[in-house]
């Protein structure tokens, strides 16, 4: 009896330990940090140094597991890409975007190619998607687009919180078929739709003439790679026909290559001159970009006004800003755009992408283009009824300046 009463006692033993031992593992097993619940998801470390609480992150998955029900439709590796997506959005940036596999191909085609749309350069204002400006010539300036038109809805899908590089990718499509946009306009009481037709873009780089009056004026559309070599040969044009009179006209240029621009505003300014402060937001002094000092023409001998409004940005900014700050042309018009950010494009693994804006632009003098665009040296409203009339209030200013001087 005594045997078997010790072999009970120690029975009964091993069961309370082996029972204890269990509940302990359950408890452990239940309350185990959330990002060890999931495992289908490798990598899941916090990066070294990181204060960041990423439990909450993980808790989050786990309840979509638990209580979603479509969980099972959405594969982890699909979430990570969402996650991702937010968090490139936390910079409050439109201009950063991370592209998933499909996005990215579509976004690299979109680079590498020639396209078919309607003709316009769109961007986030105040967080709207909004058009920079319509292209000359193109579909969407005949159907009647204007720049700081406020894009609501593309065909039935609405555009808040779009980027900008979803919109493109929604407005861009086969040359003959038809995009509705829903637009607000500033003055308008609701909103208006405009179907536009696309086609295959080709965007006009440069336009120059002499007018009868005497005056030169240059019509820079854009700053392609071959803008700068057709601006030489308009101010070797203009050098020729004896005027002294220059317009520079960057109303509706929305941009493009930084090194068109230096090059262009190296045709005026000496060598040295600042041109634009690339400001990475460190401790170091901005990236300066100076004049090549080419100088094509006798300032001293000659007037020019450059004309700008709120499709102005970017690229023509740079311009603007440089021309304006160093003396050589007063800016008449509209305040432009407000485009100043500089994107590096780099690719995360072999099919997905991050767009980052690295820097912010700033004219010679220190003012940040991003915040509020240029404010003009001499203002002037554009009104419906100007457009309506096919009137140019801004051009006008620009031919009594020349007369007056101020």
């Amino acid at each position: 009896m005594k045997t078997k009463t010790k072999i009970l006692f120690i029975a009964g033993s091993v069961f309370v330990l082996a029972s204890v031992f269990a509940l302990g593992m359950y408890i452990g097993y239940a309350h185990r940090p959330y990002e060890s619940r999931i495992g289908n998801v490798i990598d899941k470390e916090v990066p070294a140094g990181d204060t960041a609480d990423f439990e909450p992150f993980w808790k989050v998955w786990s309840i979509i597991d638990q209580e979603h029900p479509g969980a099972d439709k959405i594969t982890a590796q699909q979430r990570v890409y969402g996650a991702i997506k937010g968090l490139v959005s936390s910079l409050d940036d439109p201009y950063s975007v991370y592209f998933p596999p499909q996005d990215s191909k579509d976004f690299h085609d979109t680079i590498n190619g020639s396209f078919e749309g309607i003709g316009m350069e769109v961007g986030i204002k105040d967080k709207i998607l909004t058009v920079i400006a319509p292209l000359k010539d193109t579909p969407s300036e005949k159907a009647g687009i204007k720049a700081g038109d406020k894009i609501i809805k593309i065909d039935t899908t609405s555009t808040n919180d779009m980027s900008v590089d979803k919109a493109v990718q929604l407005i861009r499509g086969v040359a003959g078929t038809i995009v509705k946009l829903t637009i607000f306009r500033d003055g308008d009481t609701k909103p208006r739709e405009i179907a536009v037709t696309r086609e295959v873009i080709n965007i006009p780089t440069l336009d120059a003439k002499l007018r009868p009056d005497g005056v030169f004026d240059i019509q820079l559309y854009n700053f392609s790679a071959s803008s700068a070599s057709l601006m030489s040969q308009a101010l070797h044009q203009f050098a020729k026909s004896g005027s002294t009179k220059l317009i520079i006209d960057l109303r509706g240029n929305p941009g493009g290559y930084l090194d068109s621009a230096v090059d262009i505003a190296s045709y005026f300014l000496p060598e040295g001159d600042t041109i634009v402060q690339e400001d990475f937001g460190t401790n170091g002094a901005p990236r300066l970009y100076r004049s090549k000092g080419y100088e094509l023409l006798n300032l001293k001998k000659i007037k020019v006004a450059v004309l700008v409004d709120k499709g102005s940005a970017s690229a023509s900014e740079i311009l603007a800003g440089a021309l304006s700050e160093h003396g050589v042309a007063p800016l008449i018009g509209e305040t432009t755009y407000g485009k100043g950010s500089v994107q590096k494009v780099m690719d995360v693994t072999d099919n997905t992408t991050l767009k980052l804006t690295i820097a912010k632009w700033l004219t010679p003098n220190g003012i940040s283009i991003s915040l509020k665009g240029l404010t003009p040296t001499i203002p002037v409203a554009v009104t419906d009824q100007d457009i309506a009339n096919k009137a140019d209030p801004v051009l006008n200013r620009a031919l009594e300046y020349f007369k007056t001087g101020k």
